[in-house]
């Protein structure tokens, strides 16, 4: 490492300003470069690049795309949307995923069923077909999730829904997925009270469908998402009242007084409560929709946005009916999120 530096530094030395040469590098890791590499007059231009925007990420698809046929009602838009923090790279993997399974399925064109297939894939994992789930699981995990997406219809604040799936994937059992319109570069004090709102939906679903000595700890993720927010909330975006606008990082939380991280513990603990009855007078009086919403994952798996109007609407989503046998799972699933975000039950 160090012969190499002084090599470059040597051949860097070497050039005249009058020479007209540019010298240009790239590198993930700025903060580990050699102070002599960046000093004026070698390496003192930072170009920062990163990650591709939503319309970055619409254009470097429709540049994967062109040697790819595809169906006419393919939407790289929606597919950008629902890729937020994906690289370049990763879109290239994607449309490549998304060309060997049309391939695999033995179709002419991509189709956005594909598209779908690849970004869950890459985000989540691939499909677990060999998992072998009861059917009292399937039906607490579609309750779980019709918890979460029935808050989020009903919730100020909450993005778009994208999908809901009860389809295992990695390490999770079942998900709803989000398409933000746009990538979020802030956050207001609405939308997070709103994620921590409807982390709280699946666990309040399974405690008002199956009573609390039947919740169960799917619901783990979930509260350490809601935990965390409501923490970051107080401790370092100034939202709270009685600690005032202050910030505190993760290890300056170890220094504070013992009255003043119980002060913290209580603003945490109350607004993640707050959070759970919001979610349990939603659920209440939308008790019908929950048990439609769940009815309708248990049938058909995983459901559209579009899907989702339909099923509370008591019509028949227009989609391919799936018949599961029991104890197994054969839709797929997405990730939006919230980073797109999602919520999951493990």
């Amino acid at each position: 490492m160090k012969m190499t530096l002084n090599q470059l530094l040597v051949e860097m030395d070497g050039f005249q300003q009058n020479t007209g040469v540019i010298v240009l590098a790239a590198t993930n890791f700025p903060e580990a470069l050699d102070r002599a590499l960046v000093r004026p007059g070698r390496f003192d231009t930072n170009v920062v690049v990163p990650l591709p925007d939503v319309r970055g990420r619409s254009q470097i698809l429709a540049l994967y795309a062109k040697p790819i046929p595809l169906e006419a009602g393919v939407d790289l838009e929606t597919i950008a949307r629902a890729t937020p923090g994906f690289s370049g790279a990763d879109l290239a993997n994607l449309m490549n995923v998304a060309a060997l399974r049309a391939s695999h399925l033995e179709k002419k064109k991509v189709t956005m069923a594909d598209l779908e297939y690849a970004c869950d894939k890459i985000r989540m994992g691939a499909e677990r077909k060999s998992a072998v789930i009861s059917p009292e699981n399937l039906k607490l995990t579609a309750y779980h999730e019709g918890g979460h997406a029935l808050v989020a219809l009903h919730t100020p604040g909450a993005q778009p829904i994208h999908k809901a799936t009860i389809v295992p994937r990695g390490n999770t059992l079942g998900m709803v997925a989000y398409l933000p319109e746009k990538d979020q570069l802030n956050l207001t004090r609405e939308q997070m009270l709103a994620h921590i709102d409807i982390c709280m939906g699946g666990r309040i679903a399974e405690e008002l469908i199956f009573g609390k000595e039947s919740v169960t700890t799917g619901a783990s993720s979930d509260l350490q998402q809601a935990t965390s927010m409501a923490r970051n909330m107080i401790t370092k975006y100034g939202m709270s009242e009685t600690i005032g606008p202050v910030y505190h990082s993760d290890s300056q939380l170890d220094k504070l007084s013992t009255h003043s991280r119980e002060a913290v513990e209580k603003e945490v603990r109350e607004l993640c409560q707050k959070a759970e009855t919001n979610a349990r007078k939603i659920l209440s009086e939308h008790s019908k929709d929950l048990h439609l919403l769940a009815q309708g994952l248990l049938q058909y798996e995983t459901l559209s946005w579009t899907d989702i109007k339909e099923v509370l609407a008591g019509r028949e989503p227009k989609l391919t009916r799936v018949d599961p046998k029991p104890g197994q799972g054969v839709a797929e699933k997405a990730q939006g999120g919230l980073r797109s975000t999602h919520l999951e039950r493990q």
